[in-house]
């Protein structure tokens, strides 16, 4: 007879060649280039669990993993105001200062006067490695998006207006953590539903609202804002009938890929690739009203919510590492390319635009559609100026992650 272990195994394997694979989203994103991965989060996961890549996620592998490099080689390092990223960076250190290799660098942020450019930098400098990012290929050029937090008009019932829902987490929706079975599927989870004795994939966007009833947390005035804010994994609303405003935070996925609705007017032949942001989707729907169920339903995902309050509309949205982000200091990263948490450099431009935009950010998130070790999603924050230019950041990029060099004391 098989052991409980042995079991468990059998279980989960067999469960992967009916569910779909999936990763914590949130963040989405319309579309991206193909040489990327697909966008996203936003989105989202793969189909299948992926192969593992060899030996790039164990921490004793991450300097391996990436080309030791200097801050001289980093363009525009000497230019960025580090005491912008003091911030995001005590954020990161709440989550990882219980962390072996992060210990002492976070123990030593006591020591460091936030208001002093040059010990701010003396900081980083002294106690962090840079690794330029790299591609399995060696190359060192990735794709670069943005996102950020949206306001939505709501009300706590449907009726007028707000006929579109946002929904909880549904009761019968099964998450299976393949990790606590393999550990090298560490961040893969499957989602699905329970059929007599058999888990069955969970409903598809277009299959799924009669399995929400109930679950409704809030009703919006747009359904094509709604399905944006699932793209971008959080967002605000505010409710008309009461006159607050609350946050929704990304509580769950259904466990479908995230497809590109920009990549699907794309291929259809309805845009091309420089039209296919956010405000040209947005544009295209206005035009194609009879369409827009068509295009919502090319992407299969799902994301559910749940509410918080509100208590100081300053601080942004968690992220995946539990801490808030920080406008233009925070990214959403491919966790299993990258340590959530660590520091990393970006140089990239602005959005439609050549102008430099090269500054220290805090790998604080993770996203469906991002994907590899050279692809980064820019937060730029709460509003519609941020979401005017997360919509329209579409950039190439290079990306340094700076260790700790008790990294590189471990791993050399």
């Amino acid at each position: 007879m098989n052991s409980l272990f042995e079991q468990k195994r059998i279980l989960a394997a067999s469960l992967m060649l009916t569910l779909v694979a999936c990763t914590t989203p949130p963040k989405q994103l319309p579309v991206e280039s193909k040489p990327s991965t697909p966008p996203v989060t936003t989105t989202v996961p793969p189909t299948v669990p992926p192969t593992v890549p060899p030996k790039l996620v164990p921490i004793t592998n991450y300097t391996q993993a990436y080309k030791l490099s200097s801050y001289a080689e980093m363009p525009g390092w000497g230019n960025d105001d580090l005491r912008e990223a003091w911030p995001a960076f005590v954020n990161s250190c709440v989550a990882l200062r219980n962390k072996a290799e992060w210990k002492e660098v976070c123990s030593a942020l006591k020591n460091v006067d936030a208001k002093d450019a040059t010990s701010v930098r003396g900081f980083f400098e002294m106690n962090f490695s840079p690794y330029q990012v790299q591609h399995l290929d060696g190359g060192t050029d990735g794709m670069v998006t943005g996102y950020y937090e949206p306001l939505l008009k709501g009300s706590r019932t449907k009726g007028g207006a707000y006929q579109t829902a946002l929904y909880a987490v549904p009761n019968d929706l099964l998450t299976i953590d393949l990790g606590s079975v393999y550990p090298d599927l560490k961040n893969m989870r499957l989602r699905g539903r329970l059929v007599g004795n058999k888990v069955v994939p969970y409903a598809s966007r277009a299959e799924i609202l009669p399995f929400l009833a109930g679950k409704e947390l809030v009703w919006v005035d747009d359904p094509v804002d709604a399905f944006f804010l699932q793209i971008q994994g959080s967002g605000r609303v505010q409710l008309n009938d009461t006159g607050e405003t609350v946050r929704v935070a990304y509580a769950d996925q259904n466990g479908h890929p995230y497809k590109s609705i920009g990549r699907y007017l794309v291929d259809k032949g309805e845009l091309t690739l420089d039209q296919a942001s956010a405000q040209g989707i947005k544009g295209w729907i206005a035009k194609n009203p009879s369409r827009q169920e068509e295009l919502l339903n090319a992407n299969p995902s799902v994301v559910f919510f749940k509410e918080e309050k509100l208590l100081d509309p300053s601080i942004g949205p968690k992220g995946a590492l539990g801490v808030p982000l920080v406008p233009q200091r925070s990214i959403a990263v491919d966790p299993t390319q990258l340590p959530l948490g660590a520091p990393v450099f970006l140089s990239t431009t602005m959005p439609l635009s050549s102008n430099p935009l090269q500054r220290l950010m805090m790998a604080q998130d993770t996203g469906g559609a991002i994907r590899g070790a050279v692809r980064a999603d820019f937060f730029w924050g709460f509003g519609r100026e941020p979401g005017e230019l997360a919509g329209r950041m579409k950039q190439r990029g290079a990306m340094w992650l700076l260790l700790p060099k008790a990294f590189e004391i471990k791993n050399n």
